[in-house]
Order: structure tokens, then sequence, then C-alpha cells
């Protein structure tokens, strides 16, 4: 079975995503034998943002460049690790109300259409079922449906639309929330999200 952990947050060993995406990634290698773990560091290791000779460099009997053909090569190689993992573990924090940069990078490699996702008769068809995806959400603020700000949350929800729409059902979210609150709250947040993360079971 094959795990692929992922990162998206820039602040390294402060962050709290990385925190519980890490607690997250160990509970699932104490549960499962032999499980193969593929990490990707999407702050440390960007993958360059989607463009439009990237597109062009995929139609056939194109040239490309040399830093073109590097670029396509990376989108492959992260394509095919989403494609063979089992299991997905994301440390996600949301930044300005949405997602990292760095993070919507990678979904713009893995989205693609007749490898992830299908358009037929009756309209999307997700091509990725099968697939266990748990996310470490990290958020200043609190977000929850009776909040205030509820209508500003655009990490979670956007997340929960690109996993179904490639046609993952089996989605989990472990949030530590109101972290720039304070001190407290921080600790307070990170050990709950922890403690969540060891609690997950393997099936």
């Amino acid at each position: 079975m094959k795990l692929l952990h992922l990162d998206a947050s820039i602040l390294g060993a402060h962050s709290v995503s990385r925190t519980v995406s890490a607690a997250i990634a160990e509970r699932f290698a104490h549960e499962i034998p032999d499980l193969h773990v593929v990490y990707r560091d999407l702050a440390a290791d960007p993958l360059p943002h989607l463009s439009g000779a990237q597109l062009a460099g995929r139609a056939p009997g194109a040239e490309n460049a040399p830093e073109l053909q590097a670029e396509l090569a990376a989108s492959d190689a992260a394509l095919d690790e989403f494609l063979s993992a089992d299991i997905v573990v994301i440390g996600a924090p949301m930044y300005n109300f949405t997602l990292p940069t760095q993070l919507k990078a990678w979904i713009d490699r893995v989205l693609v259409a007749g490898k992830t996702f299908r358009y037929g008769a009756s309209g999307a068809e997700g091509l990725a079922g099968g697939k266990r995806v748990v996310v470490a959400l990290a958020r200043g603020g609190f977000y929850g449906a009776e909040t205030p700000q509820a209508s500003a949350e655009h990490l979670e929800t956007y997340l929960r639309a690109v996993f179904g729409f490639i046609g993952v059902t089996d989605l989990t979210f472990i949030a530590a929330d109101g972290i720039a609150v304070g001190p407290e709250q921080r600790e307070q947040a990170l050990s709950g999200a922890v403690r969540r993360a060891e609690e997950l079971k393997a099936a």
C-alpha cells in the first residue's frame, strides 16, 4: 500500500498543518505494515504554476525547450504519485481565506481530463475513486458553519469540491482552528488536532 504525504505550509518547523499532517502519516505507518510513503514538500520544492506554454507543450509533435520539458516531467511525476497512492495526506494551511498557491499548483497537475476525471453525456465523472484522502487544516480564525466568518472559508470547501469532482468519497478533514487568536488557543487547537490524528483507523 502507498501513501502520498504533501505539505504546503511556508512556515517550516513552526507550521501547525505540518505537525498535524506528520501525525496523520505516522498513524497510518503504525497501523499499516509495509506502508510505502512518498513525501513531497510543495513549499520547499514548488511545482511551477500552470501556463499556456505547458498546455501547448502537450500537443502532439510539440518541440519543447529543455526548461519546458523539465516542467512537463515534473507535472507527470506529481500526477503519477497521486494516481499510484492509496492514501493521500495533505497539510493545508489557510492563507487569506483559501489554499496556498503552492497547493493550487499541485492540484492543477492532478485534475487532468482523461486521468482523474472525464466528461460524458451525463456531465463530469470522477476517475480517482477508491483513494482515501485526509487533510490537516490550519486556520488562524474560526470558520465553522455556525461562525460569522463561515462565508469566507474557501479552503475546506474548495478541497471538498476538488476531491469530490475527481471521485474521492473517503475524505476526512482534521482542523486546528483559531491558531492566530493566541498562544493558549493555538496549543489547544494543535493538541486537539494531533489527538484526532492519533485516533485515525487504517480501515
